[in-house]
């Protein structure tokens, strides 16, 4: 990693703002030497939420105060007239102007697109910013985009999304040739809407791109690709629909092995496998979605994020600065 690797951290973004974005953001300074840490929010409100060992690594972080917040329900172009003061927009202005390296948000996930798009641009090439997350499969994981940044998309832009998807892959899985499938309701090239078949046709026709096909819903899961690509309202509702499934995977496991007894002795006995699933498919564990095609790295967390998971957000940022992820989205585009 890089001397200069810096994060900023909207602070106060989130259900929970500074008292979990600030000591989740600390849990990552011991594994990452070279880490800095500027939080942008109420200086006294991040003051206050400090962790004890704070002190350990005064060099290591500062605290950059601002005027407003993004409310989590405010409108996307109410933040851009009226917000270029709050904490968002400075920690995004921070990674504009170079001062720092990427930005982690919890805050109004429309803002953040808006604010994201506004201030850094998108590099040539690119027409709009999709985003990306990692979803759980049965050999590890996928990557998913959009989504749900554009729940309208031409063909062209889902090229776009296929050709950043394959990158990000190559830069943080270290996966030399990432099949890519387009998501739809069929594997045969004569099922799903114009949409899908226009992008298929141009999927096919970009070299350098390890595309497969169409793939189904079920694929998601399978491993049959590294990287899925749809528009924002497919991508949005396949990726809630999925964490709402591992929750009631996660209930229903609960309700059965607690009936009586001989249950709960049967539970006890396959706790450490229930743990290692339920480690794998917590979707706490792969928070953290990156905004790709900005002149910079910008990862939305959940704003509902713990400790935990918002610590995932940071890490993940960590991974896309020390890959340069931006860079080899522009470098691709120039070939």
């Amino acid at each position: 990693m890089s001397l200069s690797v810096s994060i900023a951290v909207d602070a106060m973004g989130g259900d929970y703002g500074p008292r979990v974005t600030v000591p989740a953001a600390f849990k990552c300074l011991p594994n990452h030497s070279e880490l800095r840490l500027i939080f942008i929010g109420d200086q006294v409100a991040i003051n206050a939420a400090l962790p004890a060992n704070a002190c350990d690594f005064q060099s290591r972080f500062e605290i950059v105060h601002s005027r407003s917040v993004v409310a989590m329900d405010e409108p996307p172009a109410s933040a851009l007239r009226n917000k270029q003061d709050s904490s968002m927009a400075v920690a995004l202005t921070w990674v504009k102007e170079g001062k720092a390296s990427a930005c982690v948000s919890a805050g109004n996930t429309g803002a953040l697109m808006a604010l994201g798009r506004f201030l850094l641009g998108t590099p040539e090439g690119i027409d709009r910013p999709a985003f990306i997350s990692e979803v759980p499969t049965l050999n590890g994981h996928c990557h998913v985009l959009d989504l749900g940044a554009n729940l309208d998309c031409t063909p062209k832009q889902l090229q776009q999304f296929a050709i950043m998807g394959s990158i990000v892959s190559q830069a943080v899985d270290d996966c030399e040739k990432p099949r890519v499938g387009l998501l739809n309701v069929g594997h045969e090239a004569t099922k799903g809407n114009e949409q899908v078949r226009e992008t298929a046709e141009l999927l096919k026709d970009r070299s350098g791109l390890n595309y497969i096909g169409f793939v189904e819903g079920n694929d998601i899961f399978s491993g049959r690709a590294e990287v899925i690509v749809c528009d924002g309202f497919v991508g949005n509702v396949a990726l809630k629909t999925s964490e709402g499934l591992a929750s009631m995977i996660g209930e229903l496991l609960k309700q059965a092995l607690g009936q009586n007894l001989f249950t709960r002795f049967i539970g006890l006995l396959a706790r450490p496998t229930f743990k290692k699933l339920a480690e794998q498919i917590n979707p706490a564990n792969r928070n953290g979605a990156s905004l790709l095609g900005l002149k910079g790295i910008v990862i939305k967390s959940h704003g509902n994020a713990d400790e935990r998971s918002f610590a995932q957000a940071v890490k993940r940022a960590v991974r896309e600065i020390e890959t340069n992820v931006p860079q080899l989205i522009s470098d691709s585009l120039v070939k």
